[in-house]
C-alpha cells in the first residue's frame, strides 16, 4: 500500500465526512466506503473481482447522483477518481488515461 493510495483513501473519507450526511443516503455512504476498503487492500485488480465490482458500483452511483441532480458532475468525478486511486497504481494509471 503506497502513501499515494493512503492519501486517496483519506480523501474519500473526507468527502464522506463533508458531504455524506447531507448529500448521501446511509447505504450510499456504505457503498463508497466498501469500495474504498476493497481497493486500498487490493494488490491486483486484474485478479481482484470484488474490488473491480466495487469500483464499478461507485462509478454507477456517481452517474446516478449526477443524473438525479443531487450532485454536480465535478463533485462526482472527484469522488470517483479518489476511490479509483485507492487501488493499485497500474489501475489508477489506466483510469487516468
Amino acid at each position: 500500500m503506497s502513501p499515494e493510495r493512503v492519501q486517496s483513501y483519506r480523501r474519500v473519507i473526507q468527502i464522506l465526512d463533508d458531504l455524506g450526511p447531507s448529500k448521501l443516503l446511509d447505504q450510499e455512504q456504505e457503498r463508497i466506503r466498501h469500495a474504498a476498503d476493497n481497493l486500498i487492500f487490493s494488490r491486483d485488480l486484474d485478479e481482484d473481482i470484488l474490488a473491480r465490482e466495487s469500483l464499478g458500483d461507485v462509478e454507477r452511483l456517481c452517474r446516478e447522483l449526477v443524473a438525479s441532480g443531487r450532485w454536480e458532475h465535478v463533485t462526482a468525478t472527484r469522488l470517483a477518481d479518489s476511490v479509483s486511486e485507492c487501488g493499485p497504481a497500474p489501475w489508477a494509471a489506466l483510469k487516468a488515461a
